[in-house]
């Protein structure tokens, strides 16, 4: 039998508000996996097309990550809005 493979964001997901008064911190949490996700594929292209890129996202991801650490909700609002413009 072949199971179906885990989405990493599923527990996320199923406790994930669509109230925009939702927590910072939960979506910003939901948005850093997201974003992993991303750097995962931007290091998957061919010829090193998508180091820079990954480099680029791997940097955010972790001034996101030390804001959540730091409580600094300045800093978690922003890079929140920078993490869900990644594409």
């Amino acid at each position: 039998m072949i199971s179906k493979p885990s989405n990493p964001l599923d527990s996320i997901n199923k406790g994930k508000s669509t109230d925009p008064q939702a927590d910072l911190v939960q979506l910003l949490l939901y948005e850093i996996i997201r974003v992993k996700e991303l750097i995962a594929f931007n290091n998957a292209v061919p010829n090193g097309a998508g180091k820079l890129g990954a480099s680029i996202l791997t940097e955010l991801v972790l001034e996101a990550h030390n804001s959540l650490i730091n409580y600094d909700e300045v800093l978690m609002k922003k890079y929140y809005d920078l993490l869900q413009n990644c594409d």
